[in-house]
């Protein structure tokens, strides 16, 4: 955001009045003054209780913010506020994202799967502003909770609510690629893509997930999926949205992996294992690099007029001063 003004040369002109309207001032202060000293000879003059002389130095200093106002506004202030538009469609991205409870196994960095995915999906999106971004929820059964869409706001608010086990307890990767299809297949961005990030193998839904995935591959969409987690004993922690139970403990982690890569494959994709949370984050980096679009990018300049104010400003000071003089100090003003 900048501050301009469309007619530059009366601030010229204001930088040149104010001193000489100062110059002037002084030299004609005395002029027409008579100095006529009241009091009884040699003793005590006269004092007046109210300083006449700072009174009126403040309607002087009143009447010329006025002008002062006055003439900025006849300068045109604008703000001018400049935004960054787009010239192409960039690619639409659904990520679809398991939150069944072992999502909430804490072996990244300390932290859960579910938040270190959470977190890089917020990141990704920052990232590609001209891309669409959408959000799909995988339980017992899959969700669509934000379509495609270049609005940050909506899909960092949704991941912000979004919880562990608010879809149930199980694992419909079918159904969460079968989403991902149903909303991808008409688009007409020039790349699109469907990330699947899971720990887990399908155990829910009534579709199967590689008739899924090969209708992801018909309808030339590139399928990513991240194995996110390390096996072994792990520890568990999460508030259950629907009872409002904290659950705690540990549970063994050994997802199928091969059925992860198999369903790579019916889908003509990619796997990658992201046992950790630095491989998580490399994961993400992998597939930004490689869903690119090029996209130009132009500049929309917005000017909004400032002089409203200043007007309204400088007339008040104005006219403030001037009903002073006329009647609160009368003929003394």
């Amino acid at each position: 955001m900048m501050i301009g003004f469309e007619h530059p040369l009366f601030i010229a002109a204001l930088l040149l009045a104010i001193p000489l309207i100062l110059l002037l001032a002084r030299r004609t202060r005395h002029v027409f003054v008579l100095l006529l000293p009241l009091g009884a000879p040699g003793g005590v003059p006269f004092r007046p209780s109210f300083k006449w002389d700072l009174a009126l130095k403040i309607l002087w200093a009143m009447e010329l913010s006025g002008v002062v106002l006055l003439l900025l506004a006849a300068a045109g202030p604008q703000r001018r506020i400049s935004t960054t538009v787009w010239l192409g469609r960039g690619a639409d991205i659904l990520f679809v994202l398991d939150i069944s409870p072992s999502m909430a196994g804490i072996d990244m960095d300390g932290g859960s799967r579910f938040d270190a995915a959470r977190n890089l999906v917020r990141d990704f999106a920052e990232k590609r502003p001209s891309d669409a971004i959408g959000l799909a929820a995988v339980g017992d059964e899959a969700a669509l909770l934000v379509p495609p869409t270049v609005d940050r706001r909506a899909l960092e608010d949704r991941l912000a609510l979004l919880r562990v086990a608010e879809l149930g307890d199980g694992t419909a990767l079918g159904m969460g690629l079968a989403v991902a299809a149903r909303h991808l297949r008409n688009s007409k961005a020039p790349r699109r893509a469907a990330i699947l990030i899971t720990d887990g193998e399908n155990n829910a839904g009534p579709v199967n997930p590689e008739t899924a995935a090969a209708l992801l591959a018909e309808a030339g969409i590139s399928l990513w999926i991240i194995g996110v987690g390390s096996g072994g004993e792990i520890p568990i922690d999460y508030v259950d949205p629907h009872t409002r139970m904290r659950r705690t403990g540990t549970f063994d982690s050994r997802f199928d992996e091969a059925s992860l890569l198999s369903l790579s494959r019916a889908g003509e994709g990619v796997y990658i294992a992201a046992p950790s949370a630095d491989a998580l984050a490399a994961a993400f980096s992998r597939i930004s690099g490689e869903e690119l679009t090029v996209n130009r990018a132009g500049a929309l300049i917005r000017r909004e007029d400032l002089h409203f104010p200043l007007i309204a400003g400088g007339l008040a000071l104005y006219a403030l001063a001037g009903f002073i003089r006329r009647f609160l100090l009368g003929a003394l003003a």
